[in-house]
């Protein structure tokens, strides 16, 4: 009775026709133990998973909204009572509490199975840097898992777990997630605490989120996000402004074609190339970006004075017993120790500077989209030259938390060799809902098995979103109608058509003097009242206001109400401003009125 898939849509109807959670663990511990990927540091003992999963035997799958979920937690976050190695044995200690993201899974009625393995203080993209063995990949083990969160992208691939948690610095919870065919969620910086967490980077540091599809992706994003007052960089989320939805047009960057690196790599240029047809063909409009100022804030990440933050990170621990840390990564860090206060300003006014060219990307775009990684090596390859290949896989990564973006990695295609290739979608912060729902709408296209189980995509899930949107719902009656003359005022400002409408029969609509352009007055009548042809349009609340000072007298925005009883803003007219007008109620509408001209 052990669902076929993982996913969170498969597990709910599992439970739902009697899967008990005690059952499940029971086969994912054993599936957990027999791992031959290096997958894990440690697995909590069989005897407090069971425990935890007969807990919820009784209990009704609808009162928690991760019911019986199993999730893998990378062994850099606390576990209250398990050992966080932050895979280096010498390191470890054993937690009081648990990270608050990890206690927020737990009580929403998730089951961590395990500690993940990692590169070591999570300084890598590879995999390979720890002394628990250099992870695997789930499609083939000869190739890198990705990193650092490595164990975490390969649990969920390979079924052990619905999903994983991972951190994200310089793309950890992204190229991990493109070599094994999974989605991977950096999301805005601030959005997850990370309070218990290693560092790497405490100011630039993400907890990533891995799933198997985008919906649930984001429906453990629900659980997880929140402002935590005890994490001094934690902050709430702000409304995103837009959707991504079907019908929607969009404008997306993508690198100049120069500025293209694959690394050697003769098979995904054609994937990527594929990759835009598709984001075209879900709505997108193509625009190549200069990357150059992308790759230079990359480039500050580990040649500037942000690996300090790394050493200060464990720096009473590598002082003391540096002989406790892996060579490549004992080499980074304490390299770091040399980078002086006057290097750090002079870091932070180059990047003040490249992050004003990097914004000025946005005033013509919603979204960019990249590889994930441009090429992807062996973990031979990786073990010959560790600091120039790792520097590669961070191309299109390495800059995205210095300048705050939101991004989401998502399976594109599969290679000739077996091999997954990946893209990432990224916007300014805050965007974290629509990416992940333009991400379900992508996997939909793609229809490509969820990791390495082989399994179908799920139908599309109805989620709610975490985060208020910050939309405005607006009817226009006249000029701004689509195809009219006052119509760019709200495309300019980010809105979208939702609905052709009447209103309700409480109006009358007249044909304001003046002009061009024409404008109409809708006016509240007592009596005689008509229902008005209208159409709602959705707006970002931060566009709203400058929205409503253009309008001129002796127009102004009130609530309308519609056909069905709803009522949202629109456009009324003073009744001192119809003194004069023409009484056009009798069409219905201003573009019957228009024709009839």
């Amino acid at each position: 009775m052990t669902p076929h898939s993982l996913d969170l849509q498969s597990l709910a109807t599992a439970y739902r026709q009697g899967l008990k959670p005690s059952d499940l663990f029971a086969t994912l511990l054993d599936r957990a133990s027999r791992d031959k990927h290096n997958t894990w540091i440690s697995l909590l003992p069989a005897e407090k998973v069971l425990a935890m999963a007969r807990s919820l035997d009784g209990r009704n799958a609808t009162d928690l909204p991760l019911y019986g979920v199993p999730f893998a937690i990378k062994d850099n976050i606390d576990l209250a009572g398990h050992p966080t190695t932050a895979a280096c044995p010498d390191f470890c200690y054993l937690p009081e509490s648990s990270a608050t993201i990890v206690a927020k899974l737990i009580a929403a009625g998730a089951i961590p199975l395990g500690k993940t393995n990692m590169d070591q203080f999570a300084t890598g993209l590879n995999g390979t840097r720890s002394p628990y063995g250099a992870c695997r990949n789930a499609f083939h083990p000869a190739s890198i898992s990705g990193g650092s969160s490595a164990g975490s992208a390969v649990a969920v691939a390979c079924g052990q777990v619905s999903f994983s948690l991972g951190t994200d610095t310089a793309g950890s919870g992204r190229v991990p997630a493109a070599f094994n065919n999974l989605v991977g969620l950096k999301p805005s910086g601030g959005l997850l605490s990370t309070k218990g967490i290693v560092p790497a980077c405490r100011s630039l540091d993400a907890v990533s989120i891995f799933a198997l599809t985008a919906a649930d992706a984001q429906q453990v994003f629900a659980v997880a996000q929140g402002y935590d007052e005890d994490d001094p960089y934690s902050r709430p989320a702000q409304p995103h402004g837009r959707r991504f939805q079907a019908g929607d047009r969009f404008r997306f960057g993508v690198p100049e074609p120069a500025q293209l690196a694959f690394f050697g790599d003769s098979t995904n240029p054609a994937l990527f190339a594929a990759a835009v047809a598709r984001m075209e063909a879900l709505g997108g409009t193509c625009v190549p970006v200069d990357f150059a100022p992308f790759l230079a804030v990359a480039r500050l990440l580990y040649d500037g004075p942000w690996v300090a933050e790394r050493y200060h990170a464990i720096r009473s621990f590598i002082d003391k017993q540096p002989e406790s840390v892996f060579p490549v990564t004992r080499a980074i860090t304490l390299a770091a120790s040399k980078a002086s206060a006057v290097d750090a300003f002079d870091a932070f006014y180059a990047l003040k500077n490249l992050q004003r060219q990097c914004a000025g990307v946005w005033e013509d775009l919603s979204l960019m989209l990249t590889p994930t990684a441009g090429f992807h090596p062996s973990i031979a390859a990786i073990e010959a030259d560790p600091i120039g290949l790792n520097t590669h896989l961070g191309y299109y990564t390495n800059f995205m938390n210095l300048l705050g973006y939101s991004a989401v990695a998502l399976p594109a295609a599969f290679r000739p060799d077996g091999l997954p290739f990946g893209v990432s979608i990224f916007a300014q912060a805050d965007q974290d809902i629509p990416l992940l729902e333009l991400g379900a709408r992508w996997q939909a296209s793609t229809n490509l098995p969820l990791g390495a189980s082989g399994q179908p995509l799920p139908p599309a899930a109805n989620l709610s979103s975490p985060i208020a949107d910050g939309q405005i719902r607006l009817a226009v009656c006249g000029a701004h109608l689509s195809g009219l003359p006052l119509n760019w005022q709200l495309v300019d400002r980010g809105a979208r058509l939702i609905a052709t409408v009447r209103s309700a029969a409480e109006y009358q609509l007249y044909a304001l003097p003046g002009g061009p352009p024409l404008r109409p007055g809708m006016v509240r009548v007592d009596k005689e009242g008509v229902a008005i042809d209208m159409e709602v349009w959705e707006m970002p609340g931060t566009a709203f206001g400058s929205f409503v000072a253009a309008i001129p007298s002796p127009l102004g925005i009130g609530k309308i109400r519609l056909a069905d009883g709803s009522e949202v803003c629109g456009f009324l007219c003073e009744t001192a401003g119809v003194a004069g007008a023409q009484n056009i109620s009798r069409f219905g509408g201003w573009r019957a009125w228009l024709s009839s001209r």
